[in-house]
C-alpha cells in the first residue's frame, strides 16, 4: 500500500480539565524533518515526540504544532508571596510620602511586582497526567495524518499503475516492430557487404567476426525480457501492503536503464520514438516518487 507524504491530521479535545490541540502538516523529504510548536510545559518531552513522529510517519517534512490550556476551573492556583508584597508596599508609600503622591495605587501596583503572585508548582503525578493527556490527542492526530496519507497514496497508485501500463503498451509495440527492424538493418548490412567484397583489400574472415559483433551488438531481445520483467516488479512491488517508496525508486532506475539501452541498440527510428515514449512515462513515474514514503 502506497502512501503520500503530504498529509494532514488534526486532533482537539477536552479531557480530565485539560484543553489540547494537536495539528500536525506533511511534506516530502527524503528524511523525517520535524518542525515542533510546543508549549513550555511539553519543552523536556520533545525527544519523546520526536521519536513517536519517526515511528508513525517514518519520512517527510514534518510541521507540528500543540497547543495546551486548562478550563477554567481547573486554571493553576495563585499564591501570594506575602513577605515580599509586604516589602515592595512599604518601599513604594515610604516613596509616595518622600514626594508627596497618591498612595491609593499603591496595593495593586505591589500585588502586581515581580514575584509577588507564583504558580504553586505541580507534582510529578500532575505533570504525568498531563503528558498523557496530550500523548493521546497527540497519537491520534498522527493516525489521521497517516489516513490523510493513505488516501492520496491510493491516488498516487493509480497514476503509478497507468504509467507502468503505458510503457508496456510502448513494449508491446517495440517487440512488434523488431522483425521489421531486423529486416531493414539486415537489408543494411547486405549493401555494405556488396562495396566490402569489390574491395582489394578485403579479409573475408575478418569480415565475419566484425560482423558477427555487429549483429549482437542490434540485439535488444534481451534488453525487452529485462524490462518487461521490471515492469512486473514493480506492480509486485506496489501492491504489497508495506509502503515501499526507495524501492520503486531503484526499480525505476532500472527500467531507465533498459529503456535507454534499447534506443542506444535499435538503430531504428520507430522503435526510437517508441522509446522516447517510454522516457516520458518513465519521467512522470520518478515525479511522483518523490511524494512516496
Amino acid at each position: 500500500m502506497l502512501k503520500s507524504m503530504t498529509g494532514f491530521g488534526q486532533n482537539q479535545g477536552q479531557k480530565e480539565g485539560l484543553h489540547v490541540n494537536v495539528e500536525i502538516r506533511t511534506l516530502n523529504s527524503k528524511f523525517l524533518d520535524a518542525n515542533m510548536k510546543l508549549p513550555k510545559q511539553l519543552q523536556d518531552r520533545e525527544l519523546e515526540i520526536r521519536n513517536l513522529l519517526n515511528t508513525k510517519l517514518v519520512r517527510g517534512k514534518v510541521s507540528l504544532m500543540i497547543e495546551m490550556s486548562h478550563q477554567e476551573a481547573m486554571e493553576e492556583k495563585q499564591v501570594v508571596n506575602k513577605s515580599l508584597f509586604s516589602a515592595y508596599y512599604s518601599d513604594f508609600q515610604a516613596l509616595a510620602k518622600e514626594v508627596g503622591a497618591d498612595e491609593g495605587g499603591l496595593f495593586r501596583l505591589a500585588l502586581h511586582s515581580p514575584e509577588v503572585l507564583v504558580g504553586s508548582e505541580k507534582s510529578e503525578d500532575d505533570l504525568e497526567n498531563e503528558w498523557s493527556v496530550v500523548k493521546e490527542f497527540l497519537l491520534g492526530a498522527i493516525a489521521r495524518c497517516d489516513e490523510f496519507r493513505a488516501s492520496e497514496g491510493k491516488t498516487l497508485e493509480v497514476e503509478l499503475r497507468q504509467y507502468i501500463e503505458n510503457i508496456a503498451a510502448f513494449l508491446a509495440e517495440v517487440k512488434s516492430m523488431d522483425d521489421d527492424r531486423s529486416k531493414v538493418i539486415k537489408e543494411r548490412i547486405r549493401g555494405h557487404q556488396e562495396e566490402i567484397l569489390g574491395s582489394d583489400e578485403f579479409d573475408k574472415n575478418r569480415f565475419e567476426q566484425e560482423m558477427i559483433y555487429y549483429i549482437e551488438k542490434l540485439d535488444i531481445s534481451e534488453e525487452l525480457v529485462r524490462l518487461k520483467s521490471h515492469l512486473d516488479y514493480f506492480i509486485e512491488v506496489v501492491s504489497e501492503d508495506k509502503a515501499n517508496g526507495k524501492k520503486l525508486g531503484f526499480i525505476s532506475q532500472e527500467i531507465g536503464r533498459e529503456i535507454n539501452t534499447i534506443g542506444s541498440k535499435a538503430n531504428y527510428a520507430p522503435v526510437q520514438k517508441c522509446v522516447v515514449c517510454m522516457k516520458d512515462e518513465l519521467e512522470k513515474i520518478k515525479e511522483q516518487l518523490l511524494n512516496i514514503i
